[in-house]
C-alpha cells in the first residue's frame, strides 16, 4: 500500500517536472513550422539536455505508474497523476519564473490535502482480474477515442479543445485500466495489450492537437476529468478496488478535492511558446 502511493506520487513528480523541462527546451529552440504537430521544433528541442531529461523522466514516471497500479486502487493513482499539474506549477514558478497567485498556491495546498485523504483511506488493490469482455471493451474505447478525435478535429476551437482534451484523457484512462488487465507483456493474445498501445498513442496525438488551438486550460481540464473519473469507476465496479473499512467517505472527498485542485491549475498544462530570436 505504502509502496504504491509513493510510486504514484513519484510518477506525478516525474511527469510534472518533465513538462517544465521540455517547455524550457522548446522555448530555447528556434521556432519550427508553428503547426500543432511541429516536427521541426521537436527535432531542435530534442538536441537539448533538458528535453532529453524530460523524456527520461516521462519514462521513469510510466514505470512508477505501472508499479503503483499494481499496488493501490486506480482511483488513487488517477488522482495522484492529475496532481502532476501541481508539481508543474511549483517547478514552473521556480524555473520559468511563472508567478503563482494566492489562489493557485491555495490550489496546490488543496491538491496535497486531497492526496493525504486518499492515502489515509485507500484500501488494497482490487483482486478482480477483469474479464475478456472488459479487455475487449477497453480496446473498443481506445478505438472510439481515435474516432472522436477525427470528428472533434473539425469542431470550432472552443468545443474542439474540450472534446479533444476529454478524449485524450479517456485514452490515458484506458492505459491505466489496461495495466491492471495485463498479466504478462508477452501475452500477445490479450486485447488489453493492444488497448494500452492504441489508447496511449491516440491520447498523445489528440492532446497535442488540442493544445495547438483553442483554450489550453479547457483542454487540460478535460484531460484531467477524462483520465480520473472513468478509470476510477471501472476499478471500483469491475476490478474490486475499495477503501479502508468505514473510510469510503474520506476517499470520495479526497478524490474530489485532489481533482478539483488540479483543475484549478489546468493552465499549467500549457508549455510556454518558444522564444523569438
Amino acid at each position: 500500500m505504502l509502496i504504491g502511493m509513493i510510486c504514484a506520487l513519484g510518477a506525478a513528480v516525474c511527469f510534472g517536472t518533465a513538462s517544465v523541462l521540455q517547455a524550457v527546451a522548446a522555448r530555447a529552440a528556434e521556432p519550427g513550422t508553428g503547426s500543432g504537430v511541429d516536427t521541426a521544433l521537436f527535432l531542435r528541442a530534442v538536441r537539448q539536455w533538458r528535453y532529453l531529461a524530460g523524456l527520461g523522466l516521462d519514462g521513469a514516471g510510466f514505470v512508477l505508474q505501472i508499479i503503483a497500479l499494481r499496488h493501490i486502487p486506480i482511483y488513487a493513482v488517477g488522482a495522484a497523476l492529475a496532481a502532476s499539474l501541481a508539481v508543474t506549477a511549483v517547478v514552473a514558478a521556480r524555473l520559468l519564473r511563472v508567478r503563482l497567485s494566492r489562489m493557485e498556491w491555495g490550489a496546490v495546498a488543496v491538491v496535497c490535502a486531497g492526496l493525504l485523504m486518499l492515502g489515509l483511506s485507500a484500501g488494497e488493490e482490487g483482486t478482480g482480474t477483469g474479464s475478456l469482455a472488459l479487455e475487449l471493451g477497453m480496446l473498443a474505447v481506445a478505438g472510439l477515442v481515435l474516432l472522436v478525435g477525427v470528428v472533434a478535429g473539425r469542431l470550432p476551437d472552443g468545443p474542439r479543445a474540450l472534446a479533444l482534451g476529454l478524449a485524450a484523457g479517456t485514452g490515458f484512462g484506458v492505459v491505466e485500466v489496461s495495466v491492471r488487465l495485463i498479466d504478462s507483456p508477452w501475452d500477445l493474445t490479450n486485447p488489453a495489450l493492444y488497448a494500452l498501445l492504441l489508447g496511449g498513442g491516440a491520447a498523445f496525438l489528440l492532446l497535442t492537437s488540442a493544445l495547438a488551438r483553442g483554450s489550453v486550460t479547457v483542454a487540460t481540464a478535460g484531460m484531467v476529468l477524462g483520465e480520473t473519473i472513468g478509470p476510477a469507476v471501472v476499478g471500483v465496479v469491475w476490478l474490486g478496488d475499495s477503501t479502508r473499512e468505514g473510510l469510503t467517505w474520506l476517499a470520495v472527498t479526497g478524490f474530489a478535492v485532489a481533482v478539483a485542485g488540479s483543475l484549478a491549475l489546468a493552465r499549467f498544462g500549457e508549455p510556454p511558446a518558444p522564444a523569438e530570436r
